[in-house]
C-alpha cells in the first residue's frame, strides 16, 4: 500500500473486538503505529458500550467469542441507525465459504483470516473508510 494512504490514518478510530488478548494487542500495536486511535473489547457486550462511547470509523470483530459472537455483534451494529454505515470487518481463524457468506448476510464488509498481516489490516481500512 502506498505511503500517502497510510498518512491519512492519523486519528482514525478503530475498534478491535476479540476474546484473544494476543489478537487485540497485535492489532492495537500495528494500528497505533500507523496513527490510529485503537479501542479494544473482549466480546460483543463489551463492544456495544465502546461503540456508543467512541464512535469508531471501522470495527474489526472476531467471529468466535463467548456470550455474543461476531455475527450477532455485527448484526446489532448494522441494525442501529447511527452505526449502520460503520464498516465491520469479520476476523476468523476459519477460512470457510459458509463463514464468509454468513458474515455478508449480517452486514460485514470484509472477512480476514487470522493470523492477519499488517498489510491486510491496513488495506481493509483503506478500502472501507472514506476520508
Amino acid at each position: 500500500m502506498a505511503k500517502e494512504n497510510r498518512a491519512s490514518l492519523n486519528g482514525l478510530k478503530v475498534l478491535v473486538i476479540d476474546d484473544s488478548k494476543t489478537i487485540r494487542r497485535t492489532a492495537e500495536t500495528l494500528l497505533s503505529r500507523e496513527g490510529c486511535e485503537v479501542f479494544t473489547a473482549v466480546d460483543g457486550f463489551d463492544a456495544l458500550s465502546k461503540i456508543a462511547d467512541h464512535r469508531p470509523d471501522i470495527v474489526f470483530v472476531d467471529i468466535m467469542m463467548p456470550r455474543l459472537d461476531g455475527y450477532q455483534t455485527c448484526a446489532l451494529i448494522k441494525h442501529n441507525k447511527v452505526f449502520k454505515s460503520t464498516p465491520v470487518i469479520m476476523l476468523s481463524s476459519k477460512d470457510g465459504l459458509f463463514d464468509r457468506a454468513r458474515g455478508r448476510i449480517v452486514g460485514s464488509q470484509q472477512y480476514l483470516t487470522k493470523p492477519f498481516t499488517k498489510d491486510e489490516l491496513l488495506n481493509a481500512i483503506a478500502s472501507h473508510v472514506r476520508n
